[in-house]
């Protein structure tokens, strides 16, 4: 955390001395995209001076924005002993940032009708019949239960991070022994083992290779042609050497065979490869009426984003400014949920495995995400992550992308605006709903109004709506001295009206 927050403030610092050089770019990029672009020396000094920091032998970068990869880079070495250079075509291994696969090939077969994610998981993996319940009142562990950790398997780190090879006939004779931490759905408790138990599923329910599996139905529908399990197949000038250091000295630590748990942490992929994953995630986002793409379902993936099982309270993290900003985090399927105090979410995964760290954090509000590599045992980058993605929001005055607005929301700011100030003919207007007039009385609506937009001066318009779904939004009326909000939430009706009106004065911006 304090390595989070020096570099965080390294950050500002040098948002700071763009506003003392207004030649720099900070001031020239005409769009958003081009201002994320921009900021590219930036995000590699940021990444740079964690590498150096962090004594990693390797680490390469990419932000996802708007689509595609806008940055990316590479520091160090692939190969310490061959001296090649770790690139954004390197491939490195991704550990449990693997786990996301996994729930999608789940979810392609649950959308496809193979299978239903509340069924015991017994169901299409008959041999989990021989778990031994931790209680006689225990349920049977569905598919949603190993999705977010809540099947009661036990923490196993770093026991799993050594079962990568063992064969399915390995991991299917261990079942029988396996010892249980909880009652299934009573606790969130993380298990490499239970994403290795999801590919056996996969496996079964569609009749492949789990490896011909997600190469055939996920990596090449999304382009992502340098992604394999196994390592033998790298090309040996793309492959990624993973180390362990001691003191000043690195040791290159033995790569692992694909095998049965391989579903859980074996994923060999590139910055490149994986930014097409990370930017098909962000396309989900907001929900709208144009055609799904391949390979899920866009409400699919939103699903696969939830928080469905909540497991820490951040009181202290963090956040860009400095101060304390409590954060609550879940597992989402095969994904990590976190929500600060701003009500900024932002989703993804780390990764560790010996000689591997890695995280890709996506923040689908802002449509924008982060995704790095380094080759050392456990050096997980979830924080340099964040601290780039605060930078780019900061330098590009990204926001939050909104919804699109309906057209009641539209209808019916233009109803309001036009009985404004003096309320004449609401009553009749037909466009508030019964409880509105019992809740607001007409003539104490009249003296706010006129109260108001006798202090926000001459009325010059009636800005954009802000929606914050189809039936809820804000906009601003638009006053030479001040601007007036009007925020106002429809009914459920078939023909929504309004049920609740706020209207606040405001300091113009900037002022």
């Amino acid at each position: 955390m304090g390595l989070r927050k020096d570099l965080r403030v390294w950050a500002m610092g040098w948002l700071a001395l763009l506003a003392i050089f207004p030649n720099d770019l900070s001031a020239q990029p005409a769009t958003r995209k081009e201002k994320v672009k921009a900021a590219a020396g930036v995000v590699e000094r940021i990444f740079s001076a964690h590498a150096a920091a962090r004594h990693l032998p390797g680490l390469a970068w990419g932000v996802i924005y708007d689509g595609g990869l806008v940055i990316s880079g590479g520091c160090g070495l692939a190969d310490l002993g061959q001296q090649r250079p770790a690139t954004p075509q390197s491939l490195f291994r991704a550990a449990s940032m693997s786990k996301s696969f996994t729930a999608m090939a789940i979810l392609q077969l649950r959308d496809a009708g193979r299978l239903r994610l509340d069924d015991p998981a017994a169901l299409y993996l008959p041999e989990l019949k021989a778990l031994r319940p931790v209680t006689a009142d225990a349920p049977e562990i569905t598919l949603r239960h190993l999705l977010t950790h809540g099947a009661g398997l036990p923490e196993d780190n770093p026991w799993g991070d050594r079962q990568l090879a063992r064969t399915d006939a390995e991991l299917l004779a261990l079942l029988p022994e396996i010892s249980m931490a909880n009652a299934p759905g009573v606790a969130y408790e993380y298990s490499n083992l239970g994403f290795a138990i999801l590919g056996q599923i996969v496996q079964r329910v569609s009749g492949m290779d789990f490896t011909v599996y997600t190469r055939e139905l996920i990596f090449k529908p999304l382009g992502m042609g340098s992604s394999i399990w196994e390592y033998a197949g790298a090309p040996p000038e793309r492959l990624v050497r993973g180390y362990a250091r001691s003191g000043a000295s690195f040791t290159e630590l033995p790569m692992e065979h694909h095998g049965a748990y391989g579903a859980m942490g074996g994923l060999i992929t590139s910055v490149e490869d994986f930014a097409r994953y990370a930017a098909f995630h962000l396309s989900a986002w907001p929900p709208r009426d144009e055609a799904d793409a391949v390979p899920l379902r866009r409400s699919s993936l939103r699903e696969m984003h939830h928080p469905w099982r909540f497991y820490s309270l951040l009181p202290d993290a963090d956040p860009a400014a400095g101060a304390p900003c409590p954060a609550a985090q879940a597992y989402a399927y095969g994904l990590r949920w976190q929500s600060d105090c701003g009500g900024m979410v932002a989703v993804g995964h780390s990764g560790g495995l010996p000689g591997f760290g890695s995280n890709w954090t996506m923040l689908p509000d802002y449509g924008i995400a982060v995704v790095s590599f380094t080759n050392l045992t456990y050096a997980t980058t979830t924080a340099i992550n964040r601290t780039v993605l605060d930078t780019l929001i900061a330098l590009a005055g990204l926001e939050p992308r909104q919804p699109p607005v309906s057209a009641i929301l539209e209808k019916r700011k233009h109803e309001l605006v036009g009985m404004l100030p003096e309320w004449q003919g609401a009553r009749e207007s037909g466009i508030f709903a019964e409880n509105f007039f019992l809740d607001n009385p007409p003539a104490e609506l009249a003296r706010l109004s006129r109260q108001l937009f006798a202090e926000a001066g001459e009325i010059r318009g009636a800005g954009p709506m802000r929606p914050l779904n189809n039936l809820r939004g804000s906009f601003l009326l638009e006053g030479s001295r001040k601007d007036i909000s009007l925020f106002f939430t429809l009914t459920p009706e078939r023909v929504p009206t309004i049920q609740e009106l706020k209207m606040t004065l405001v300091e113009k911006s900037g002022g």
